[in-house]
C-alpha cells in the first residue's frame, strides 16, 4: 500500500488561513481549527510548524478557566457564613442540612444559581 502524502501547506498559505478567520471574529484562530482550515490533522501541523503554534497559542487568551474561576468566587463570597460559624461547630452535634442559619432568601437564591449551573435542555424523543 503506498502513503498519500499532500504537501505541506507554504507560509503564506498559513498565513492566509490565519488571516481569514481573524479578519473575520477579530480573534486569531486555535491551532486545531487553523490545521482542519488547512486539511491538515492537528498532530502534523504542530509537528511541522511548532513556531506558529507557539505563537497562536500565546496569543490566545486562556478564558474558560478563568471564568469558571471567577463565577466559582462570586457565588462562594455571596454566599459566605459570617466570621466565626462554621457548618460544624463543636458546640453543636447537628449536621449541615439541620445546623444551617442561612435565611430563607439566601437559600433560595444559591438553589436557583445551582439549577442554572446544573440546567440541562430537554429534547424530546423522534416518534418512531
Amino acid at each position: 500500500m503506498t502513503a498519500h502524502r499532500r504537501p505541506l501547506p507554504s507560509r503564506a498559505d498559513i498565513s492566509a488561513a490565519i488571516d481569514a478567520p481573524t479578519a473575520e471574529t477579530r480573534r486569531a484562530p486555535s491551532v486545531p481549527a487553523l490545521a482542519t482550515r488547512l486539511g491538515l490533522a492537528n498532530t502534523t501541523f504542530r509537528r511541522n510548524f511548532p513556531t506558529i503554534c507557539a505563537e497562536l497559542t500565546r496569543s490566545r487568551p486562556a478564558t474558560g478557566a478563568a471564568t469558571s474561576a471567577d463565577a466559582f468566587t462570586a457565588l462562594k463570597t455571596e454566599h459566605a457564613r459570617p466570621s466565626g460559624t462554621s457548618a460544624t461547630s463543636p458546640n453543636s452535634s447537628t449536621s449541615l442540612s439541620r445546623s444551617s442559619s442561612a435565611p430563607a432568601s439566601t437559600t433560595t437564591g444559591f438553589r436557583v444559581a445551582l439549577h442554572d449551573v446544573q440546567a440541562v435542555t430537554v429534547l424530546s424523543r423522534c416518534p418512531r
